[in-house]
């Protein structure tokens, strides 16, 4: 049995998907499953059982599911909103949450695979999982660095597999849901299909119009390293998880541009509220997922939108003309 929270989001879902694809399908989906605009994400996948949050919590803490043979727990679900400043609903969706599943991961002997977030380095330049050089900035941050905190405690003497993963700027499928959240990537698409102008912030902290650079992941890619830990139970740690690569805005902007095939950047005031609290630059340091041995490259911007873009329209993979 393999436990994923956050069943029904946009890591959450192709997550599944992915363990469908290998053959798994004895799952246990836990989220907030009265909402009916997320259950269209998993409607397809093939699953055991799905549980509300606090059903699942109940039962955990009633140890009513540390018997049930779990191979693994796959902890995709919190708040994922960076902009939520609601200190208390932070920790316990955040923090509490994934406390309770640490427990069962011990308890259970079960390996935890959960989402952390390059969030936890702030505005700092040097993107490497030490201390050093983590600063939180805001709030949804530092619930991600201090459970990180614990985690790094807690491997010390845990000989059970745990894995954080800093998730850097993941866009992709079923991610229609986030609202303001979602990747820019969707965010440029929909302009598009209302004018034939793309918005980017002009210049800030020293970059050209367009020109700040985020380390862009496509969701494939982000499934694939959660399932390559699920198959090397020996490795625990925490890990960025990016390309290794920078990647500007007008980079995403050309790309929806090329498959729309129609369109033109218009560059806007930098706002004042974010100065301060926007990260202009983000590159991961891969360097130690490359050591643990995961091998294979991730997929570039350029590829990347494509098969986005097709897969959101209905277009056949590389058959649009």
């Amino acid at each position: 049995m393999i436990v994923v929270t956050g069943s029904n989001g946009f890591i959450g879902s192709n997550l599944i998907k992915g363990l469908n694809e290998v053959g798994l399908r004895d799952i246990i989906a836990v989220d907030d499953h009265t909402d009916s605009t997320l259950k269209e994400n998993i409607v397809h996948c093939e699953i055991q059982d799905y549980l509300g949050i606090d059903e699942f919590l109940l039962r955990v803490q009633q140890k009513k599911i540390d018997g049930r043979n779990l191979e693994a727990i796959f902890h995709q679900g919190a708040c994922s909103n960076t902009m939520e400043w609601d200190a208390e609903y932070l920790y316990k969706n955040n923090f509490l949450y994934s406390k309770e599943l640490l427990n069962l991961s011990k308890r259970s002997n079960t390996p935890l695979i959960y989402a952390s977030s390059a969030s936890v380095y702030g505005s700092g330049k040097v993107f490497e999982e030490s201390i050093e050089n983590e600063d939180p900035i805001n709030l949804y941050a530092y619930s991600k660095f201090k459970f990180d905190q614990l985690i790094r405690q807690e491997l010390i003497t845990n000989n059970t597999q745990i894995v954080g993963l800093r998730y850097f700027n993941v866009y992709g499928p079923q991610e229609q849901h986030k609202g303001n959240m979602a990747s820019v990537a969707f965010h440029l698409h929909n302009q598009l299909k209302e004018s034939d102008e793309i918005k980017l912030f002009e210049g800030s902290d020293g970059y050209d119009d367009g020109e700040q650079r985020r380390d862009f992941i496509y969701v494939e890619d982000v499934v694939k390293v959660n399932l390559w830990f699920l198959k090397n139970k020996n490795i625990s740690g925490i890990f960025n998880l990016g390309t290794g690569k920078s990647q500007t805005f007008n980079e995403i902007a050309d790309a929806v541009i090329d498959w729309n095939k129609k369109g033109k950047v218009k560059y806007i005031k930098f706002p004042e509220k974010l100065t301060g609290a926007y990260q202009s630059f983000t590159e991961a340091n891969i360097s130690k997922l490359r050591e643990a041995g995961y091998e294979e490259e991730f997929v570039d911007v350029k590829e990347g939108v494509k098969r986005y873009l097709d897969n959101l329209e209905g277009w056949p993979k590389n058959d649009r003309t």
